[in-house]
């Protein structure tokens, strides 16, 4: 838990929990079966379970069936990765998420446009020149926001034969239409702490009539699909946040946004893929010649919570693949990325603008001296 006086504006890395998805965690919690046993506490589980699986295909587009329960986005991107995948040549965004480009080590890579965007023309040509293929690209990026052509890259695929996977783990739950699947995708990946629920509950959701192999073989839980007994209160969770996010304040939140890219610019930061369809919530923004973790180490001293572009389990802040692939060059190492919750409020804006500008005439300052 963080200090009371903290700015948290890490979204993107975790949502705030919602009170929703904090009481259907503690009712998950007093159910004593198990959701594959046959007696009457088990019975209870198991209706829990498919209530919630029942509310995930709805928000979703998707058929109860087509609903797999998970540990999360990175186990559902690479159980879409590893079945369908198979026997198909892999082509995975040039700014995918870790999830996706660790599933797929020798995918090849489709190049973004400057806005951070995929070259249509690219994908066109490559699927073209590939066996039968299954492209991954993610709904909007974890680190600009930048929304992806969901549609546009489905009737590509379909024309080559391919297989569409979409990572939804940052759109699903903020305020967009969450039609991937009508839109064309054959599997959509989305993650329960990312809309406001608890960590350990995620999905991967296909289309009608769309089968997959187990990795995790198990018992037989999710239908053969992937086994393990589910984490049943993680789960119930995932969907009373789902369902709660019905309401998310797109408009306030994204003027808020605007407000703090506004201020940002004007003392001589770049925000990263403004011009194209973005989250609302999502400002990614390169200070020059100031290196990431400088400013992360100066806004944490101001208790600003932020992130930069990547991190690896040690700690350390990394070059970001997605700034490099939109051609940031060295700004690719120089960018933080601030991403507003869903419960954001102007003041924590306010503070938020005034050690960003502390911050820049410091940083700049001594890179002048």
């Amino acid at each position: 838990m963080f200090a009371e006086d903290m700015v948290y504006l890490d979204a993107n890395a975790t949502e705030p929990l919602r009170p929703a998805a904090r009481a259907a965690v503690l009712a998950g919690m007093e159910v004593l079966g198990n959701p594959s046993s046959v007696h009457g506490p088990g019975r209870a589980a198991r209706k829990l379970l498919e209530e919630a699986r029942e509310t995930v295909a709805g928000a979703l587009g998707a058929t109860p069936a087509g609903v797999v329960f998970c540990s999360g986005a990175t186990e559902a991107d690479g159980l879409a990765v590893a079945t369908l995948g198979k026997g198909r040549a892999v082509l995975v965004g040039a700014t995918e998420h870790e999830a996706v480009r660790a599933a797929a080590p020798g995918a090849l890579v489709v190049p973004v446009a400057a806005d951070g965007r995929f070259d249509a023309l690219m994908l066109e040509a490559m699927l073209s020149a590939a066996p039968p293929a299954l492209v991954c690209l993610m709904a909007a990026n974890n680190e600009t926001g930048v929304r992806h052509d969901i549609a546009g890259a489905a009737r590509i695929c379909r024309a080559h034969g391919a297989l569409l996977h979409v990572d939804a783990a940052q759109e699903a739950g903020r305020g967009l239409p969450r039609d991937w699947l009508r839109l064309g995708a054959d599997s959509v990946a989305v993650s329960g702490h990312k809309m406001g629920g608890p960590m350990g509950a995620g999905a991967l959701v296909l289309r009608a009539g769309l089968e997959i192999e187990a990795v995790l073989r198990g018992g037989g839980q999710e239908s053969g699909r992937r086994g393990g007994t589910q984490a049943l209160p993680a789960i119930a969770g995932m969907a009373a946040a789902l369902a709660d996010s019905a309401g998310y304040e797109t408009a306030r939140i994204g003027a808020l946004r605007d407000e703090m890219e506004r201020f940002c610019e004007g003392l001589g930061a770049v925000a990263a893929g403004k011009g194209a369809p973005r989250l609302a919530n999502t400002l990614s923004l390169i200070l020059p010649g100031v290196k990431a973790q400088s400013q992360l180490i100066m806004l944490d001293m101001a208790k600003i919570a932020v992130s930069a572009g990547a991190a690896c389990s040690s700690g350390k802040v990394a070059r970001s693949h997605v700034l490099d692939a939109m051609g940031f060059g060295e700004g690719a190492g120089q960018g933080i990325r601030v991403s507003l919750p869903w419960s954001v409020e102007a003041d924590g804006v306010a503070r938020f603008c005034a050690a960003y500008e502390a911050m820049a005439r410091r940083a700049l300052r001594g890179r002048a001296d």
